[in-house]
C-alpha cells in the first residue's frame, strides 16, 4: 500500500482540537491564512508520497558508507533532498530575514510527521539543521548568524548536534572535548564525538558541527561546558566553502535501523571552531536546539507509526485466511485483527494530538511570551517525546504482528519501521529521562502546570456529559485520577518519583489522548467514524490509566529489594 500523508486528520486537529486559529490570530503569526496552511498541507503531502516515500525502502537496502574517508549516501537520497530544499521545507519556522517562512511550529510539526512516515532516514538530515538554526537564532552572534543562517535555511547546508562521547553519554558533563582560543576570536576543538547524525553527506556543499567542549578554564560538570560551530569547511566571509577543517569521520555505525542516515564518529583535531554564545554556557545555547528535537523525535514516532499502520493496513486488506464474519474473507475481518487496527489508529491519533497541542503551545509561547503557555509547552515536550516514541515502537511491532510470518521477512518491508523506530525511544534524551524531566523539572512549580492543564480537560469532560455521558464521564475520572496521583508525588521523595515516573507519564499521556478524542467525537456530532474511535479509545484503553498511576505510587523501595548477587542469580 503506497503511503498517503494523513492531511485531512491534520486539518481536522488543527480546526477543532489545538487551537491553531489562537496561533494564527497572534500578530506574529497573522500572515499564516486557513490558505496557507491548506496549501502547506497539501503541497507537503504531495511531496512525501511522490518524492520521499519511494526511496525509503532504498535506505534500508543501501545504507550509506564511509569510502576513503567521504561518506556515500543511499541512491536516490540526493535529488530527493533537493527536492526537500528546493521547496524551503527546510526552513519553515525560520526568521524570514535570513531566508526562513517564519510559519508557525505546528504546521512544520505536521510536515516533519509525513516526512518522517514516507523517509525518516532522509527527514532526520533536515531536523537536526532546523535544530542547528533555532539555536543560532536565539544564541550566536550578528556575525555567525549573517554567515551560516541562510546557508542553513536554505538547506546548501546541514547542521548536526554533537554531544555524546564514548565517556559520556547522558551525562553530558563528563565529556572530555577541549576549546582552547586561538587569539584571533576562534578555537582550536579537539575530542571525539560519537553517535552524530548526519555527520557528513556528499549532496550538502558543507556540514555544520554544533560541538559541546570544555575551555581550559570551564568548570567541572555541565556548568563549564561553552558550544561552538566548527564547519566541515571554513567559510570566507561571503559564505563560500573553502579549506577543509582538521576534523574527519572517523567511521560509520553499523545500526539496527536507520541505514539510510549516517551515524558519525567525529574527530576534532584542533578543529578551528567560533563559540556559539557566552562562555561555559554551552548547555543552555544546547537545550535550544535539544527541546526543538525533542518534538521532532515525538513526531518521528508518530510519523513511523503511520507508516507502519498504513502497511499493516493495507495487508490486511488483502491477506485472506481462514473463515471471518466478514464478506471479503481477508483478515481484516478477525476479531483480534480489528483489535489489533484499532489500536493502533487510535494510538496514533491521541499522539498526534498530543504532539500538534504542543507545538501550538510552543507557538503561543513564541508569539506572547505568557509564563502560562511557556509552562505549557515545557510540560508537554517530554509527554509528546515518550509517549510518540512509544507508540512508534508499539505500532510497528504490531504491524509485523498484523503481517504474520510475512512480517519477520525483510521483503515486506514491516520490519524496517519497527528497527528505524527503535531508536527514537533512546535518542534527543531517552524516554526514561523524559519521565524524570516530567516528575522533577516539570512539577517543580508545584504541579501548576499540570492542575491548569487538567482544569482545561475536566472542564471539556463536564461540557461532553449530556451528548456523551459515559465517554464524558470515564476522562473526567482519568482526569481525576492523574490529579490524586500528581499531589502524591509531589509529597513523594525523589527517588520515590523517580521509580514512578514512566508510568506516571504514559498513564498522563493516555488521560491527553482520551481528552483529545472526546473532543474529536464532540466536534464530529458524537456519530461518525471519529466517534467510533474515541470510543474504543476511551472504553478500551484510557482504563489503563488505573493501573499505570497505582504503579506510579509504589515508591522506590522494591526496586532496590535484591542485591546485584540475586539479581544475577
Amino acid at each position: 500500500m503506497p503511503y498517503r500523508a494523513p492531511v485531512s486528520d491534520y486539518q481536522f486537529i488543527f480546526d477543532h482540537l489545538v487551537g491553531l486559529s489562537d496561533v494564527t490570530a497572534t500578530e506574529r503569526f497573522s500572515d499564516t491564512t486557513p490558505d496557507v496552511v491548506g496549501a502547506i498541507l497539501n503541497e507537503a503531502g504531495r511531496l512525501c508520497e511522490e518524492v520521499l516515500a519511494p526511496v525509503q525502502r532504498a535506505g534500508d537496502l543501501h545504507p550509506a558508507v564511509l569510502e576513503n574517508g567521504n561518506v556515500r549516501t543511499t541512491p536516490g537520497y540526493a535529488e530527493a533532498y533537493a527536492q526537500i530544499a528546493e521547496g524551503g521545507w527546510v526552513g519553515m519556522t525560520a526568521d524570514p530575514e535570513y531566508g526562513g517562512m517564519g510559519l508557525p511550529a505546528s504546521l512544520n510539526a505536521a510536515v516533519y510527521e509525513m516526512m518522517s512516515a514516507s523517509c525518516l532516514s532522509l527527514q532526520l538530515n533536515p531536523l537536526l539543521t532546523q535544530g542547528q538554526i533555532e539555536a543560532l537564532e536565539h544564541h550566536a552572534s550578528d556575525e555567525l548568524k549573517a554567515l551560516y543562517l541562510p546557508k542553513l535555511i536554505s538547506g546548501e547546508w546541514n547542521g548536526t548536534m554533537n554531544l555524546t562521547e564514548p565517556q559520556a553519554g547522558s551525562d553530558v558533563g563528563a565529556l572530555s572535548t577541549q576549546a582552547v582560543a586561538n587569539g584571533d576570536g576562534t578555537y582550536a576543538v579537539t575530542g571525539q564525538k560519537i553517535f552524530i547524525t548526519w555527520g557528513e553527506s556528499d549532496f550538502n556543499a558543507n556540514t555544520c558541527h554544533l560541538v559541546l567542549a570544555r575551555l581550559p578554564d570551564g568548570a567541572p560538570g555541565t556548568r563549564g561546558i561553552s558550544l561552538f560551530i566548527v564547519p566541515r569547511f571554513i567559510p570566507d566571509e561571503n559564505g563560500v566553502p573553502g579549506v577543509a577543517n582538521t576534523l574527519k569521520v572517523v567511521s560509520l555505525e553499523h545500526k539496527l535501523g536507520l541505514h539510510g542516515s549516517p551515524t558519525a564518529v567525529m574527530q576534532f583535531d584542533g578543529a578551528q571552531g567560533w563559540l556559539v554564545g557566552e562562555p561555559h554556557k554551552g548547555m543552555a545555547a544546547m537545550f535550544t536546539m535539544m527541546n526543538n528535537a525533542r518534538l521532532g523525535v515525538g513526531l518521528q514516532g508518530v510519523g513511523a507509526a503511520e507508516g507502519a499502520y498504513q502497511q499493516a493496513l493495507g495487508y490486511a486488506l488483502e491477506r485472506k485466511q481462514g473463515k471471518t464474519v466478514g464478506p471479503d474473507g481477508t483478515i481484516s475481518d478477525h476479531a483480534d485483527v480489528r483489535r489489533m487496527l484499532l489500536t493502533m489508529k487510535a494510538e496514533i491519533f491521541a499522539a498526534r494530538a498530543i504532539g500538534l497541542a504542543n507545538a501550538a503551545a510552543i507557538d503561543m509561547a513564541t508569539a506572547t511570551s505568557a509564563p502560562e503557555w511557556v509552562a505549557r509547552a515545557g510540560l508537554l515536550t517530554p509527554i509528546s517525546k515518550a509517549y510518540g516514541t512509544d507508540t512508534g515502537i508499539n505500532v510497528a511491532s504490531t504491524g509485523v504482528q498484523v503481517h504474520g510470518g510475512m512480517g519477520f521477512i525483510e521483503e515486506t518491508g514491516a520490519a524496517q519501521f519497527m528497527r528505524d523506530v527503535r531508536v527514537t525511544a533512546i535518542y534527543e534524551g531517552t524516554n526514561g529521562i523524559q519521565a524524570a524531566d516530567l516528575v522533577g523539572r516539570k512539577l517543580a512549580d508545584g504541579g501548576e502546570a499540570v492542575f491548569r492543564l487538567l482544569d482545561e480537560i475536566e472542564t471539556a469532560a463536564e461540557a461532553a456529559r449530556t451528548a456523551q455521558p459515559d465517554l464524558a464521564g470515564m476522562v473526567w475520572s482519568s482526569a481525576e485520577n492523574l490529579r490524586d496521583r500528581t499531589e502524591a508525588l509531589l509529597n513523594a521523595e525523589m527517588n520515590d518519583r523517580m521509580a514512578g515516573s514512566v508510568p506516571y507519564l504514559r498513564g498522563f499521556a493516555l488521560v491527553l489522548g482520551g481528552h483529545y478524542h472526546l473532543a474529536a467525537a464532540m466536534a464530529e456530532g458524537g456519530d461518525g467514524p471519529r466517534t467510533s474511535l474515541a470510543s474504543f479509545f476511551i472504553r478500551r484503553l484510557l482504563p489503563e490509566n488505573t493501573a499505570l498511576f497505582q504503579h506510579a505510587g509504589e515508591g522506590a523501595d522494591d526496586l532496590y529489594a535484591l542485591n546485584a548477587d540475586e539479581l544475577a542469580a
